[in-house]
Parts: structure tokens; sequence; C-alpha cells
């Protein structure tokens, strides 16, 4: 029994990667796109025969915290941690790992997501399962995911040759973590068969990721000391909502990954994963009809229209195309997102210009 193995999901994410159905209010984990259950819950129910509700918390944003807790109500309220503001998934890690610190002092923490797909529930249980027994013999574990097609949207993990032996997967020595390259260097990368997809997907123990933090990140370390150097939770609370604003933003990867000792590596393969990072991506892990088009929530009437996707939260609007190919269109009531297939991913570019423009209502 892993009864100090306990699961920590990232919620807090703003999530307009899927504008504008994706807003600030309904961010990428709350959307419901498969099996008529957000992707927040789907990540709660991919946990539940390793971890149960007690031992899983959140971090999220206040704003986000009571429509989380309302789609999970088995998981504790006081399992719900709020990030006053977003800093960096390093001030989120070393934030949960405070937190679980006092839970467990023993506890292996997976830091994981609430808005990635993963179908192979069976295949992301033995990952998870090789990675406690990882991190338990003191390694710091990332998942990477074995790439399919040479992916510029995604940072990629260099691997060593090094296989560490003694465990149920393979599991490698990190060279390095690469930012997200551009298209020749992402073929490159594929080719030599050494790199993995970033999934962004962790497992420690709390009290060697603290070390780590320790001596990586003084500066966050004491904040941290600060926060919880009290058993009050109200004092608590009091301390972090003082000292979070002066937070440097970090990621975890560069604050402390690419910098620590005793980084590793699964590559797990047939995951059926996807972080469903652009529209373009559901057309990996939707059903299309007859046509190749996707339809989600629209009334829609096509004539030659193929390869396409509609998408409406509008029950009483009829979207008709004629003729068209390889387009994305999304109709929210306030907003029309009409794209050639091969852009959306520029969708980050109108978000950067509403912002710009100052059109937050928008966003």
């Amino acid at each position: 029994m892993k009864n100090n193995y306990y699961a920590v999901i990232m919620a807090g994410g703003g999530g307009t990667r899927l504008w504008p159905l994706s807003r600030k209010s309904t961010p990428k984990q709350m959307l419901t796109l498969t099996n008529n259950r957000t992707m927040y819950q789907l990540a709660c129910d991919r946990l539940k025969n390793l971890f149960p509700p007690e031992r899983i918390f959140v971090v999220t944003v206040a704003d986000q915290i009571e429509a989380l807790s309302e789609q999970t109500p088995e998981i504790p309220n006081e399992n719900f941690l709020i990030e006053p503001m977003p800093k960096g998934t390093a001030t989120v890690v070393a934030y949960a790992a405070s937190v679980l610190k006092k839970v467990d002092p023993d506890a292996v923490m997976a830091v994981l997501t609430a808005d990635h797909l993963i179908e192979n529930i069976a295949m992301f249980e033995s990952v998870l399962n090789t990675a406690y027994d990882a991190a338990q013999s003191g390694y710091l574990v990332t998942l990477g995911i074995v790439p399919k097609f040479p992916s510029t949207g995604y940072g990629y993990i260099h691997r060593t040759n090094d296989e560490i032996s003694g465990f149920d997967l393979p599991i490698y020595r990190v060279a390095q973590f690469r930012e997200k390259p551009d298209l020749e260097t992402a073929q490159c990368m594929l080719a030599s068969g050494d790199y993995d997809w970033n999934s962004g997907m962790f497992i420690w123990r709390v009290a060697k990721i603290l070390d780590a933090f320790e001596t990586l990140m003084p500066e966050l370390t004491e904040k941290m000391h600060y926060m919880f150097a009290t058993n009050s939770s109200s004092e608590t609370e009091q301390r972090i909502k003082g000292i979070w604003p002066k937070i440097k933003p970090q990621t975890i990867d560069y604050g402390i990954m690419e910098h620590a000792e005793d980084v590793v590596v699964i590559p797990a393969a047939n995951l059926e994963w996807n972080d469903v990072g652009s529209w373009d991506s559901l057309f990996d892990v939707l059903q299309s009809d007859e046509n190749c088009n996707i339809i989600l929530g629209a009334e829609h009437l096509g004539i030659d229209t193929s390869e396409s996707l509609v998408c409406s939260n509008q029950q009483d609007r009829l979207i008709v195309t004629i003729g068209v190919k390889d387009l994305v269109i999304v109709d929210t009531g306030d907003a029309i997102l009409v794209s050639d297939r091969n852009r959306v991913q520029d969708v980050k570019e109108v978000v950067k210009k509403l912002l710009e423009q100052k059109k937050e209502a928008y966003l």
C-alpha cells in the first residue's frame, strides 16, 4: 500500500488556447469536450484507483474553487489550496509541498495536470506506480511522452542513454530540458530517438523537492518558511496574502529541474495523451463524422463541408457552411472565431491583441 502517495492537481490556469470558448471564467479544465465530464473531472477520475479523495489536493485560484469543488464534492474542502495569483509552476509546487510536509513528512507527491486528456488509464497507473518507486529511491521524476510527430508546440526532454535498472518501466537520467523548437530542430529531435515531449507532470518525495528548493531557489524557500511557520490556519492565510505578491514568477522546469541532481524521466508510450493545446488538436481525440467534421454543441448544416470543426454554446443558433474545408468555427454569442485549421495556434496572438486593446470582456 502506498499510503504516503498524494496527488497534486494544478488547476488554476486561465486557459485561453481554446478561445473564445475557453475564458478566464471558464478555462480549459472546466470544458466538457468528451464523455460528458469536464477535463478536470476526467483528471480526477483517472486517479481513483491510486489515490483516495483525501489524498488528492487541488491548487487553484479563488474564483475557480467553487466550480471545481462542485464538480468533485468527494475531495475535502481543505484539500483545495488557493493561489492568490499566478506565480508559475515552481511556486505551485513549493506551496503544495509545504502543505503536504505538515500533513505527512514522508509524503511522495505526484504533480499532475487538470487540462490534459489521457485515454490509456491502465498505462497511466503503471507509470505512476513506477514513478513512486523511483521517487522513494531518491529521484526527481518527470514523465515524458514518446513523441509521435515533430511538434513545435511542446517543450522537450533530452534523455541520456543511462538507463537506471531495477524498475518496472525504463527510466533514464535527463541530459537537459529544451524549449519549444522550430520545425527543423523538432525533426532532428524526433529522428534521434533521444527526446520526449515534456508532459509537465512530476513525482518526488516532498522532503527531496523541498531540499532542492532550498538549494536552488532560496528566496522562494525563505518565503515559504515564513508563510507556514505557524500552526494557525488563519495566520497562514494572512501570511500567504501578504507574501504572495512579492514572489518572483518561475517555472518548475527552469527553477529546479534544469539544475537539480538525480533528475530522471520515464518515457511514457501508449498513454494516448493529448494536452488539447489548440482547436486542431481536437481532431486527435474526438470522433468525427463521415465527412471528417467535428460538431460540438452546434446546430450545423453543412454542404460540401469537410475536415472542419464547428462549435457553439448557443442553443438557438444555426451555423451553415458551404464549400469549405479545413476550417475552425467557434461561436460563443459574444465572439466568433473563424480560422484555417493550420493557423489555430495563432489564437494566442488574438488574445494578446485583445489585452493590448483593453478588451478584457472577451477574455
